[in-house]
């Protein structure tokens, strides 16, 4: 389908998960706003190559998604929003009583609250426009959980829960809301760290992978950001909708256990 003319603003996409997800809807023909904390050089130069890759309008926003203000300031200086993907999310794995007040504060705000704000100011632009969607990037861990990830399984419960909440709130609108769970996906990070993980458990990569990284990945297989970015568009098209307020696993068989 082609999203020519849609305005889409995707949270934390300089990288890994959103950057792929803005690719997919490039593609798809909608101009896109990337984001992320940094204001480098490269972030806008990032921004303009892909625009001249799929023929779009590409910007880069830099913006802190703890801060509040600047989370509700990225979608005002973007000016339009017809997509939002709420991406941006940092992690932290350290038992409860263990667990640093600042990192817990930290992944609430980017994890969670972030999700709130951009959404609030995207929905009455959402509106004068007739027309929007909602994609909010949750987790396996936003149905499950596992032990040492407390905000992070906190606040991506919080963010179904959040996805619910809108889709009830515009359910009788043009404008759908709902959240993907990706279980583990190949980003550069994770490839980053399968090395390590071979030294660590003196396997090979196909071994680790399958028996340390994905054990509870039941395809054995990682998901793609490219996979994702299909996902979110799917969810842009007419056929989805009718499709509002539910989550989306893209986890392999994770949440099927």
């Amino acid at each position: 389908m082609s999203l020519a003319g849609k305005t889409a603003i995707i949270t934390g996409s300089n990288s890994g998960i959103g950057l792929g997800i803005a690719r997919e809807l490039a593609r798809a023909g909608a101009d896109v706003v990337l984001n992320s904390f940094t204001d480098r050089d490269e972030d806008h130069q990032l921004a303009a190559d892909l625009g001249a890759e799929f023929g779009v309008s590409a910007r880069y926003i830099g913006a802190d998604m703890s801060n509040a203000a600047a989370c509700r300031g990225l979608v005002e200086t973007a000016g339009r929003c017809d997509i939002l993907v709420n991406n941006a999310g940092i992690q932290h794995v350290a038992a409860i009583d263990a667990f640093p007040l600042d990192k817990w504060d930290a992944i609430i705000a980017i994890n969670l609250s972030s999700a709130f704000h951009t959404t609030a100011v995207a929905l009455p632009m959402m509106r004068a426009a007739g027309w929007g969607r909602i994609v909010n990037i949750a987790s396996a861990h936003g149905l499950t959980a596992s032990p040492f990830k407390s905000a992070y399984v906190a606040a991506k419960h919080g963010v179904v829960g959040l996805t619910k909440t809108t889709a009830l709130e515009t359910a009788q609108e043009a404008i759908t809301c709902n959240a993907i769970c990706p279980g583990y996906v190949l980003t550069p990070l994770v490839e980053a760290q399968i090395p390590d993980q071979m030294k660590t458990h003196n396997m090979g990569r196909d071994e680790v992978i399958a028996k340390v990284m994905l054990e509870r990945q039941p395809s054995r297989a990682f998901a793609t950001t490219e996979q994702l970015g299909g996902t979110t568009v799917f969810l842009c098209s007419d056929a989805a909708a009718q499709i509002t307020g539910t989550t989306i696993s893209v986890d392999g068989g994770w949440t099927a256990l």
